[in-house]
């Protein structure tokens, strides 16, 4: 996937408008700064296995018009992380991709077997697949206003989300939950602001398509990200019996240095790390404490899995594997599995584009061999 292609993933802070919304996730860690908490002295075991592995981005996202090619996802990508030991991918999609636009009830049946394909190879190369609205009908993180209706306001919103999902679980019944999940949507907000969410609006919505999942597909594993962009647990959630999924992208200034779209970013400090930002010193020792809100979760029996982390190009490497050296053994030490975003790009092992990296050709790609080492060591 070409460079400029790749940035796509975080154009919504350049697309809310304001360096506002940028400051707002740079502060997220000082937001729910726990530095003063004490290190967890038992850990929990985590109901969901822990399932590593990357994002997959041909059905990503669409654009503002459908201009953006739906591609069909690619075998080698499964071939090779099987190759390397991971056993999960998840699939962050655009639901306009199989809809015949306008007409947000009417599904493209070819585009439907795309992703039916990256499921069977999923079984073939034993590999969990995750299948998640990265858009779905009435949200997404970035570009929202592209919506013709509010999933946690309009009752329309819900009614097509829930068909969707719907189709989602006929096609996959019978599949083991071991080899399929559904990751509900990507990212949700916090309560309040403009997005009109609310905790208990959010609730039954999520309670809404759960119950409609179940009736299709009782045994299907549903996931749900955190509130505040999968930063934040939900315990309201708790009595729904179904796993929760952060994503680690904090400290923001670390993973998104000089990435255009987050606006401001080209002026900020290069990073290092350990690192300072707002009153938090981010180390190991505080990754470890920050995260132990998802550990008791885990203490409820609910699973837990991190189902985005990464860092930008533009971050020296040498930052970036220290980085992810400390953030994966304290993942590694909760129990909890993980997705890249990406495999193939920016944030990824492979074909990343980083210029301070001795890569090695591998099968016609660019392979950044000491990521991956770290990688399959955690």
């Amino acid at each position: 996937m070409a460079m400029r292609r790749e940035m796509t993933r975080r154009e919504m802070l350049a697309t809310v408008g304001s360096a506002a919304a940028g400051a707002a996730l740079v502060n997220l860690g000082e937001m729910t700064n726990v530095a003063a908490a004490e290190a967890p002295t038992t850990i929990p075991k985590n109901p969901l296995p822990r399932w590593r592995g990357a994002n997959l981005l041909e059905k990503f996202a669409a654009g503002s018009k459908s201009e953006r090619p739906n591609k069909p996802f690619v075998e080698r990508d499964f071939e090779w992380l099987a190759r390397w030991g991971f056993d999960f991918v998840r699939l962050p999609m655009d639901y306009r991709f199989w809809c015949e636009l306008p007409d947000r009830r009417k599904f493209k049946e070819s585009t439907l077997k795309e992703i039916d394909q990256a499921v069977e190879w999923g079984k073939q190369y034993k590999i969990h697949v995750s299948i998640n609205f990265h858009r779905a009908p009435g949200y997404c993180v970035n570009q929202p206003e592209y919506e013709p209706f509010n999933l946690w306001t309009d009752e329309e919103a819900q009614e097509v989300c829930e068909l969707h999902w719907r189709t989602f679980a006929r096609r996959c019944k019978g599949m083991p939950s071991t080899l399929v999940s559904f990751n509900l949507w990507n990212e949700p907000p916090g309560p309040g602001g403009k997005s009109g969410l609310t905790v208990e609006n959010h609730k039954k919505v999520v309670t809404r398509m759960v119950s409609a999942i179940r009736e299709e597909d009782p045994e299907r594993l549903i996931i749900a990200d955190g509130l505040r962009t999968a930063n934040e647990p939900m315990p309201e959630l708790i009595d729904i019996k179904i796993a929760q999924s952060l994503h680690t992208y904090q400290p923001f200034r670390l993973s998104h240095y000089k990435a255009s779209w987050a606006r401001g970013s080209d002026e900020w400090p290069e990073p290092t790390w350990p690192m300072t930002e707002g009153k938090a010193r981010w180390d190991l020792d505080y990754l470890r404490q920050r995260y132990i809100p998802w550990l008791d979760l885990m203490r409820k029996g609910i699973g837990v899995h991190c189902g985005e982390t990464g860092v930008y190009n533009r971050t020296p490497h040498k930052v970036v594997l220290a980085f992810q050296r400390d953030l994966f053994t304290m993942l590694k030490e909760y129990g909890i599995g993980w997705a890249m975003w990406n495999l193939r790009g920016a944030f990824g092992w492979v074909d990343s584009g980083r210029k301070d990296v001795q890569y090695e050709t591998f099968d016609g790609h660019q392979l950044d061999r000491e990521m991956l080492e770290l990688l399959r060591a955690m």
